[in-house]
């Protein structure tokens, strides 16, 4: 499936997405906002598109998309849902080179598959987690709709995260206000 926005292309990874994938996971800007580790090679980034979104894609329907940014033609990152085993729970995430921050392309990538997760995947709850220091992703999730639901250290590696969530019930009130 592939979703158009005013200024993005959103749609699946391929095999020929591999020196994006790399550029954007081995800028440590990048990495530093999400406790992943940085991507060092052509082969890493490949195993990334094959063995995780390609995979997640068959398996469940669903998963991290490339974002093309349209008046460039670029894949910049990527934003989308990715079932998060550890926590039993669907995650919206995204991920941009740096040039693209502030620009509003993690909202407008991510209310599309807010609706997808919802309308079209059954979901009755979307997570977003993002480190208490990322202002700028708190502010996101709280855009898309997110409220609050606690603070910890998630991922046991001394990050203390901020967990936001919507249910289907709260996307549906919005959607009809």
């Amino acid at each position: 499936m592939i979703v158009e926005t005013e200024r993005l292309v959103l749609r699946p990874f391929n095999v020929d997405d591999v020196k994006a994938v790399l550029a954007f996971g081995s800028n440590p800007k990048v990495i530093a906002q999400t406790g992943d580790k940085i991507i060092n090679t052509k082969k890493e980034a490949l195993d990334i598109i094959n063995n995780v979104w390609l995979k997640e894609y068959n398996s469940i329907g669903y998963g991290r998309y490339a974002v093309v940014y349209k008046p460039d033609n670029k894949v910049i990152g990527f934003s989308g849902l990715k079932f998060e085993k550890e926590f039993n729970a669907t995650d919206i995430g995204y991920r941009f080179l740096p040039s693209y921050w502030g620009l509003g392309i993690a909202t407008e990538s991510s209310l599309p598959f807010i609706k997808m997760g919802f309308e079209n995947f059954g979901l009755e709850e979307i997570v977003g987690v993002a480190f208490e220091s990322n202002k700028a992703s708190l502010r996101v999730l709280t855009k898309l709709g997110m409220r609050l639901r606690t603070t910890g250290d998630f991922f046991d590696n001394g990050q203390i995260c901020k967990w936001y969530s919507i249910t289907k019930a709260e996307y549906d009130t919005k959607r009809h206000q």
